[in-house]
């Protein structure tokens, strides 16, 4: 290292960990939750370092508590966030609706395990649906971040309070038991926001103001019409600057892998393999599931002979690869519903995809 240069400071963590971290550095000082598998490191986290500086943690007596609380702080202006895995996401829906009705910001993680059902604690993307559909009443929208590092677990965390803000809606994390568990080193880069700290919004008090208050029922005459455009206003308006997305070695790609979180990760591996036998695939991954980068599936899909959606469920982002482009001859999809699949699995479909199969 040259005199002068900047050291990077690097930290080894689990994933869960690093997203209280990045909650941490983006300002959240409340954290409400129900104990849950595989994310219980976030709450027992947040019960550590919360306190030290002036925060508060408080284990709810259930997830539908929970959601409750996260409403109550956000209106009063405060950063805050939760954590479950789908059953508990399950319980929240209904305040998340209510919530994104009032439009309230909030951070919203889910850790996902294998389901339907108490399902099983193996790792699973099967909460797509629930995740990017948003499962609660009234057809309300919120974005949809997908990490696949820790490193990402920490700096989407910070994203995903500016998105809250930003947009006075509710936001998500989608990870999964993989991600969540899993240790490597990742740099504490430094939170720089985005969104004006003031929220004029918020109930403080009306001191000195006239009286306001935040609601989700709207009664008058014409009056949840014109607040249902309201908010498809505000979800139009993520779906054209919030588009994140990766392109991994599409460069010459005549076959392209579709995949997100843990799958797109694993994919990398395949990728890598398969470009060293000279076999010309990339991929494409979603960072935000929601809003979908839909004008880059069907560019890609439009360049290439093969589009290949490979996720940790029976299909559900399938379903909106499939709906951003018309070229669905050239679609085929690889699953697991309730495991990772392996490096060798993916390889082996790209192989024969390719006409190498042996």
């Amino acid at each position: 290292m040259s005199r002068g240069a900047a050291v990077i400071h690097r930290t080894l963590m689990k994933g869960n960990e690093a997203i209280c971290a990045g909650a941490i550095a983006a300002g959240c000082r409340f954290y409400y939750g129900y104990p849950i598998t595989p994310q219980n490191d976030i709450p027992e986290y947040m019960s550590a370092h919360l306190p030290r500086i002036g925060g508060t943690f408080l284990q709810a007596e259930s997830e539908v508590a929970t959601i409750n609380f996260i409403l109550g702080t956000s209106a009063s202006g405060r950063r805050v966030m939760t954590s479950s895995s789908g059953p508990g996401i399950s319980l929240m829906q209904e305040g998340l609706s209510y919530m994104a009705g009032s439009e309230l910001p909030a951070v919203v993680v889910n850790i996902s395990r294998s389901g339907p059902g108490l399902g099983g604690i193996a790792p699973s993307q099967g909460d797509y649906f629930q995740a990017v559909k948003c499962g609660g009443h009234g057809g309300y929208r919120m974005p949809v971040l997908a990490p696949h590092s820790v490193q990402e677990m920490y700096s989407l965390t910070m994203l995903a309070f500016d998105l809250a803000d930003k947009y006075r809606n509710p936001a998500m994390i989608l990870g999964d038991a993989i991600v969540g568990q899993m240790k490597e080193p990742y740099e504490q880069t430094p939170y720089v926001s985005s969104v004006p700290a003031e929220k004029p919004w918020a109930l403080t008090g009306c001191a000195g103001r006239p009286r306001q208050h935040l609601k989700s029922l709207y009664l008058k005459d014409n009056a949840i019409e014109v607040h249902n455009w309201k908010l498809h206003g505000k979800y139009r308006r993520m779906e054209e600057d919030e588009v994140r997305f990766e392109n991994y070695r599409l460069d010459g790609a005549r076959i392209a892998i579709v995949a997100f979180g843990t799958a797109a990760r694993v994919s990398k591996t395949a990728i890598q393999w398969a470009r060293d036998e000279g076999i010309a695939v990339g991929m494409l991954r979603p960072i935000t599931l929601y809003p979908f980068p839909e004008t880059q599936v069907d560019e890609v899909a439009r360049k290439v002979d093969v589009v290949l959606v490979i996720e940790m469920n029976t299909g559900q982002m399938l379903q909106d690869v499939k709906m951003s482009t018309p070229c669905h001859d050239k679609i085929r999809f690889l699953g697991k519903p309730c495991a990772m699949p392996t490096p060798e699995e993916i390889h082996g479909e790209i192989r024969r995809l390719a006409g190498k199969a042996e």
